[in-house]
């Protein structure tokens, strides 16, 4: 077994490469101290005793640090282990208003959407009669920020449909989205006394980092150990992802291809630098954009 891998990532080096390929592009999952704190908030939510006015949990961060995978990870494990389906993912979709908030639930819990659905009333009656159905203890809405791009009044209306479903069907909203969302919460101290906030900043260079690095390079099937933690290669890529975990990871499966494509079986600092990764911060000014123009 090479030391640098885990037993199961270990046993994938006698496949051939296009296996180990495969595995490398496949979505995983990476534990790390905000993930866990996000867990550990949602799972006191979804045991807490019944309650006349239950509190909500908000999981912000910038764009692309892991927030959808803490929340899909979490409803995954609860279902592994639960009975009853208690805590559901809906996707908030784009649009402003009410009807567009109810079609994301009608959705998220897998149901049809009537004939009408935009009539308020209807699609109203429609959620309410699922959720004393399915009876959730956690809505966990995905991409919350959707959202809030309307009106005023229409996330007053948001909010106030979110406070209605913890009051009479016990249920423990958790947002999670971008910063926006934070600040929308905060705009009135009514909603921001209703939630519990988790966050999940972009990554220092910091020993976490070191080992997220540490994780990543082991569940990698490359033969030689890259050393990701080490200096300079550890820093380039802080650099290059600026912090952001899905730019982590993107960055790493995107070398290690290279790596079992040229033979070297490693990640080294100038295979990173030989891939011309632009930072998301500057990809609106990239050569690429300049080249359309």
């Amino acid at each position: 077994m090479a030391d640098h891998l885990l037993p199961s990532t270990s046993a994938l080096l006698d496949a051939d490469a296009a296996a180990r390929i495969a595995h490398i592009r496949a979505p995983r999952w990476i534990g790390h101290p905000g993930a866990s704190a996000a867990h550990d908030a949602m799972r006191q939510l979804l045991e807490r005793p019944p309650s006349l006015r239950p509190r909500g949990l908000l999981i912000a961060g910038p764009y692309h640090n892991g927030k959808t995978m803490i929340a899909e990870r979490f409803a995954v494990d609860h279902l592994r282990r639960a009975d009853r389906q208690r805590a559901w993912v809906i996707q908030t979709r784009e649009g402003a208003g009410l009807s567009h908030f109810y079609a994301s639930i009608l959705s998220g819990l897998r149901a049809p959407q009537a004939a009408g659905w935009r009539s308020l009333s209807r699609a109203s009656e429609q959620v309410d009669h699922l959720l004393d159905s399915l009876k959730p203890r956690l809505l966990i809405f995905d991409e919350f920020h959707s959202a809030l791009r309307g009106r005023r009044q229409d996330v007053k209306a948001i909010f106030s449909f979110l406070r209605r479903i913890a009051r009479v069907h016990d249920i423990s909203p958790v947002l999670v989205g971008e910063i926006a969302v934070y600040d929308a919460l905060h705009d009135t101290e009514e909603m921001g006394s209703r939630f519990d906030t988790v966050p999940v900043p972009r990554w220092g260079f910091d020993e976490d980092f070191s080992t997220l690095l540490d994780s990543l390079e082991a569940s990698i099937p490359l033969a030689q150990a890259s050393d990701l933690s080490r200096l300079p290669l550890a820093r380039m890529i802080h650099d290059l992802s600026e912090g952001l975990i899905g730019e982590v990871v993107e960055i790493v499966t995107r070398a290690a291809i290279a790596a079992i494509e040229s033979g070297e079986e490693r990640i080294t600092s100038s295979s990173v630098m030989a891939l011309g990764y632009v930072p998301l911060s500057r990809r609106r000014n990239s050569a690429l954009r300049h080249s359309m123009t």
